[in-house]
């Protein structure tokens, strides 16, 4: 993209979140000015096509198609038996459970098989990224769906759990520590016995290591393998986003304080996003996915979990990521069948901070998958369903021969290494 379309563009996202702001008091006005000229930076490298588009199509047919999108897609609709877990602060934790068969039944057939001293099932635990929800697992949740008993649930602030207690009673500052313990209620809650596996993509992996820096005995225990998916274990501050490096000084320089002030005007600044989601549905395309060819009503999903966070929650958890480091935590599963995979095109957390995992984890399987990007599990949920179908194989979670199925497709290659 030349200079002057990255102006260009960086200009129109400047005026869109000015625009929202209209009628608003002059201190407002100001703040929006800084938030147009950080997101501007953002969109410069994100949204030339966007813009295009929008001056080629009418919106009545954006709208028309984007509604035929959201009516036809499958993404998401997948639901299992509903849970609450209560976090140490009392927020409410919105999961669900798939289990393998119902579990009367399941508990009678174990009984039969192996007595009163029948194994517990090994449960896996998928837990999502930021601004994400539960279902953003769908394809690896439907083709393990009768395969093995799995649980999905809802980070705090995200999808169907609640707000959280501390951070909106409290003023507490949110913490990746928080979450950690948050996975531990869950467990209680949901997988209060038996073997485990824990798969976490992005913030989910970080939330996982946060667990086992704080309940170390939970993992040699109780956990069995473990899946690392589009993560990091620190220096995040470190990210330039494919930004050049001047652009990228100013984001870190102003977006704290920026998500801080759009934050304390959630109302305001979700009707101007509301009002912009078509421009900024470029900005999440090309921050989620790499490869040129995602299926329109998977983007179109993507962008209604990214929509779907407020931006009170975004500002909240924001500063959380720069504080986090649990590279020593790491050393817990150094004993564990373990998977770590990254999207090369990943430009949220770089698949070099996943190589650093695996150089701490030596017995780890290293998969980089080509042409992918963030949400690798949405683009090339094959790739990312077969290596985890063989982890839980490795781990003895799903018996060798078992049919995993197939949910979705890709072209890409993944190199292992």
């Amino acid at each position: 993209m030349s200079e002057s379309s990255a102006e260009a563009v960086a200009g129109l996202a400047s005026a869109a979140v000015a625009a929202s702001a209209a009628g608003a008091a002059g201190g407002w006005r100001r703040t929006t000015g800084i938030a147009g000229a950080a997101l501007g930076v953002l969109a410069a490298g994100a949204a030339a096509g966007v813009a295009i588009e929008r001056m080629t199509v009418g919106r009545g047919i954006r709208r028309k198609a984007l509604l035929a999108l959201d009516a036809t897609g499958p993404y998401g609709t997948l639901r299992g038996t509903p849970g609450t877990a209560y976090a140490d602060d009392g927020t409410e934790l919105y999961y669900e459970v798939d289990e393998v068969e119902p579990q009367a039944a399941l508990a009678g057939r174990r009984r039969r098989l192996f007595g009163r001293k029948a194994p517990a099932p090994v449960t896996v635990v998928f837990s999502h990224g930021y601004c994400l929800n539960q279902d953003s697992w769908h394809f690896q949740r439907a083709a393990l769906r009768g395969v093995v008993r799995t649980v999905h649930w809802d980070q705090r602030s995200h999808g169907r759990s609640g707000r959280g207690v501390a951070q909106v009673q409290d003023d507490v500052p949110l913490t990746i520590d928080q979450l950690g313990r948050d996975l531990k209620a869950v467990l209680d809650a949901a997988v209060p016995h038996g073997p485990v596996v824990l798969v976490g993509h992005s913030m989910g992996g970080m939330t996982v290591m946060a667990l086992a820096a704080q309940f170390p005995e939970l993992i040699r225990e109780r956990v069995v393998a473990t899946a690392f998916v589009g993560t990091s274990s620190g220096r995040l501050g470190e990210v330039n986003f494919g930004l050049p490096v001047a652009g990228v000084n100013a984001v870190r320089r102003v977006l704290p304080g920026v998500l801080r002030a759009l934050g304390q005007q959630a109302e305001l600044v979700e009707r101007g996003r509301r009002a912009t989601a078509d421009l900024f549905a470029g900005v999440i395309k090309r921050y989620s996915f790499a490869s040129r060819d995602v299926d329109p009503a998977v983007a179109r999903f993507a962008e209604r979990m990214i929509e779907g966070t407020p931006i009170d929650v975004v500002a909240e958890f924001y500063p959380a990521f720069t504080d986090h480091d649990k590279t020593e935590a790491l050393a817990f599963f150094a004993d564990l069948p373990v998977l770590v995979l990254a999207g090369i095109g990943d430009l949220v957390t770089p698949s070099e901070h996943s190589e650093a995992i695996a150089d701490l984890l030596p017995e780890a399987e290293l998969v980089l998958v080509p042409d992918a990007g963030h949400l690798v599990m949405l683009e090339h949920p094959e790739v990312v369903t077969d290596r985890l179908a063989d982890l839980l194989t490795r781990a003895g979670a799903v018996p060798a021969g078992a049919t995993v199925g197939g949910y979705g497709s890709t072209s890409s290659t993944a190199r292992r290494g």
